[in-house]
């Protein structure tokens, strides 16, 4: 974790020093097993993944001996194979234990059928639900070996019916013998009961079996009735089938496949999506594909369909969007008049504690339509004690903190000039440099008696500078994380409303597992006049706290997230990088591109609420200490705008300072969720997250790759690729660096491919079993908010 400590709040200033980039970082170092050592050292892949034991986190579910069988019902197109899978959330690696041999057509006039059977599957929903909490192991194996026997007694019965049946065809056919010799009626009950042998036979290739040995059966049964029917084929004379014969085999086969249809429905089925195949069967092509697996697990068993399609095979690398894309669509910006171009912005002013945690106030400062929120006198209303911020109280409290120092020249907010001071640009470069608090203190007050001194000899002067081309130092990014060390501080900022606190269950970032600095801990800044953070989004694009503890004020600067994309586009205009460079917009640009810009003062005791994705820059007015953080409220609109941020940077090839995909996965295991939108996008890219995880599992156990099983520690960072800083989630692609320092960096398959394509010498880790995700993705549901209020009262009584 120490190599990691580097402020990463948002902007230019919130980027580790270049040095932090080279070699290897935290997030990518590994302590492996001797197993795993001995297998990168030996680089010889097999295709057999090991058994470790499960995560403590999630205990492993039970299984019997015969806990998984896979039925498949496999059917060819005329064209050629087709080969693409649509599955219920992301399909585990499933085992194959048996496999029918035979491939079978289904005609288009019955398809329809098995399209409205299909749908009656959806109905078996809530008996799926019942198994999984009441049946038992020992009831599920009962039950198996109940349904053994029912098959048992139903094929005994079939036989015997059709021996019966057989004697009185014989009985007709000597009757109609006796009346008349004429050949064709021979001919004709003939090839009847073959037409009977036939329906049977096929309602046998249909059936789906219950074990291996029962399968085996059916199978030297199927081989003798195909001999006896060649014998009796050849005795009796040839003709044609009538069609009086051919109504009679169609509904013999209906009959056939409805009774079969019924019985594969007295088992619990699983939640499925069966549209597709019902779309399918409104129009059919000629030959369908379908495979049907049965799967049974612990106590709960689940059929899937698959329905496949040769043009929608993946190949290479699986790319598909964590975004929902009816969430995904931007409003579009109807034009502004030139006057209305700075609004008013959108102040609020607490009278009392009560005021500041009223639900009102939450639901304002979070509403999308709201950019910016300044609360004023939250800190009187709520008696928080700023003093514990102040410069005096932090050279007290720890002298020595490091401080990272940014020079900048001294301008106006509204104005940006480039070096010659030709003319206004964008690009504000500055440099770095560190320094400690107690050396920074001395700074500040000697620029302030250095403005007094100026204020005492030039009548007119307000105390502020004003001069241009000064050169100024800000310190900015002064971790206050240690709790050891501002206690006081730290235990000040918990008279903040929940949905501040830089901790708090509804807070996203408080379910990443570790620490990011400066976003789910509190960062200082100490600035005299002057001192400019650059324009910027919060890392994300997460929503920001930031207090004002004064003595002097702040200027701000704030853009709606709907016009980023604008600005950026101005960012490339003028050669500055709008995720990772150092930029001040041309006010005077924004207005003729009809951008509205909101503009206002922070005074001490002020709290500025930024809300997610707000573009905004700031300059202090006056000498000044500011304290901030960042917060991830869950509800749809932040979560949307940061799984946008998150695939952006992928594609800019930008390190995500929050690895979504591991915080949506932690926010479906622990939080309660009762905002309909919001569980969809989750309850989505969870499945995009299965879907990607299977189908890369699947490519690695094809080309007889180990995976090696590496449950998580407690307080175990993300990771990310030590080349392009992806995240790199479940499956992690590891190569020693140093042998003689133990030392393992991780990597995307990409990159790791790149390194090697046949993956020599890298060891594939697998951090979460499917099933441990399956789990966690079944029981992520949507709570209503009746029984949400409940749940906190029965919380609260059993508190009590």
């Amino acid at each position: 974790m120490e190599n990691q400590r580097y402020a990463y709040r948002g902007g230019p200033f919130g980027r580790p020093p270049p040095s932090a980039l080279l070699g290897v970082k935290y997030s990518s170092s590994l302590s492996l097993g001797p197993d795993i050592c001995r297998q990168q050292q030996g680089g010889s892949p097999t295709s057999d993944s090991t058994n470790p034991p499960f995560s403590p986190t999630v205990p492993p579910q039970r299984r019997s001996p015969s806990s998984e069988e896979d039925v498949k019902v496999k059917m060819e197109d005329s064209d050629g194979e087709m080969e693409d899978s649509v599955e219920k959330r992301s399909i585990p690696p499933i085992k194959v234990i048996k496999e029918e041999h035979g491939l079978t057509t289904i005609s288009e006039s019955s398809l329809k059928d098995l399209g409205r059977s299909c749908e009656a599957i959806l109905s078996r929903e809530a008996l799926e639900k019942a198994d999984r909490h009441g049946k038992t192991e020992d009831w599920f194996k009962s039950e198996k070996v109940k349904e053994h026997k029912d098959r048992e007694k139903r094929r005994k019965h079939g036989h015997g019916s059709r021996k019966r049946e057989d004697k009185k065809e014989k009985k007709k056919h000597r009757d109609k013998g006796d009346s008349s010799s004429s050949s064709p009626s021979s001919s004709h009950s003939s090839h009847k009961r073959h037409k009977e042998r036939k329906s049977h036979r096929e309602k046998k290739e249909h059936r789906i079996l219950g074990d291996s040995s029962h399968q085996k059966r059916e199978a030297e049964k199927h081989r003798t009735h195909q001999e006896s029917d060649k014998k009796k084929r050849k005795d009796a004379s040839g003709s044609s089938s009538t069609s009086e014969g051919e109504q009679t085999e169609w509904s013999s086969r209906r009959r056939d496949r409805s009774s079969e249809q019924k019985t594969a429905q007295d088992s619990s089925f699983g939640s499925i999506d069966f549209l597709k195949l019902k779309a399918l069967s409104d129009g059919p092509p000629k030959e369908l594909k379908i495979r049907l697996i049965k799967v049974e697990s612990g106590d709960r068993e689940t059929f899937i369909l698959r329905f496949c399609f040769r043009t929608a095979r993946v190949k290479g690398k699986f790319r598909e969007s964590y975004l929902l894309p009816a969430f995904s669509v931007k409003p579009n910006m109807d034009p502004i008049p030139r006057e209305k171009l700075n609004p008013p912005t959108p102040s609020i002013y607490l009278e009392s504690k009560r005021d500041a945690f009223s639900p009102v106030l939450l639901q304002f400062c979070t509403d999308s339509k709201n950019p910016v929120t300044v609360i004023r006198g939250l800190a009187g209303s709520l008696r928080l004690n700023l003093g514990l911020f102040s410069t005096k109280s932090l050279v007290e409290a720890n002298a020595e903190q490091a401080v990272e120092v940014r020079t900048q020249v001294q301008q106006p907010a509204d104005e940006n000039w480039d070096p010659s001071g030709t003319g206004q640009t964008w690009p504000c470069e500055s440099s770095r440099s560190y320094t400690t608090i107690a050396k920074y203190a001395q700074y500040q007050a000697s620029s302030f008696q250095e403005s007094l001194q100026v204020h005492s000899s030039k009548e007119g002067s307000n105390g502020e500078q004003k001069a241009v081309g000064k050169i100024i130092k800000f310190g900015t990014n002064i971790d206050l994380s240690d709790p050891k060390r501002w206690k006081p501080q730290l235990q000040e900022l918990q008279k903040l409303p929940a949905f501040m606190r830089v901790a708090s269950s509804g807070n996203m970032l408080s379910h990443v597992g570790h620490t990011i600095l400066g976003m789910n801990t509190v960062q200082l800044y100490m600035k005299v006049p002057g001192s400019r953070t650059p324009g910027h989004q919060e890392n994300n694009n997460f929503c920001s706290v930031n207090i004002n503890i004064g003595p002097g004020d702040c200027e701000w600067f704030c853009v709606h997230e709907n016009y980023w994309e604008a600005i950026n586009d101005f960012c490339e205009k003028h050669g500055v990088d709008y995720l990772t460079g150092s930029w001040w917009p041309v006010l005077e640009d924004l207005y003729n591109a009809n951008i509205p810009v909101y503009r206002f003062i922070q005074r001490p005791g002020d709290l500025v609420w930024i809300n997610a994705g707000t573009v905004h820059w700031v300059q202090a007015v006056g000498w000044c200490n500011n304290i901030a953080w960042n917060v991830g409220p869950l509800n749809a609109y932040q979560y949307q705008v940061a799984l946008e941020r998150f695939e952006w940077n992928e594609v800019k090839k930008v390190k995500s300072i929050v690895p979504m995909i591991h915080v949506s996965w932690n926010v479906a295991h622990t939080l309660k969720v009762t905002d309909p939108d919001t569980y969809k996008m989750i309850k989505h890219c969870l499945l995009q997250s299965m879907k990607h995880i299977q189908i890369l599992r699947d490519q690695l156990v094809a080309e007889g790759k180990k995976i090696s099983y590496q449950s998580r520690v407690k307080d175990e960072p993300a990771y990310y690729c030590n080349e392009c800083d992806v995240e790199v989630f479940d499956l992690l692609f590891v190569t020693c660096e140093s042998s003689s320092r133990k030392t393992y960096v991780v990597h995307c398959e990409d990159c790791a491919r790149q390194r090697s394509p046949n993956l020599t010498n890298v060891v594939v880790l697998e951090q979460y079993r499917v099933e441990e995700l399956m789990s966690i993705y079944d029981s992520f549901n949507l709570v209503t908010v009746t029984h949400f209020i409940s749940f906190c009262f029965c919380c609260i009584f059993k508190g009590k």
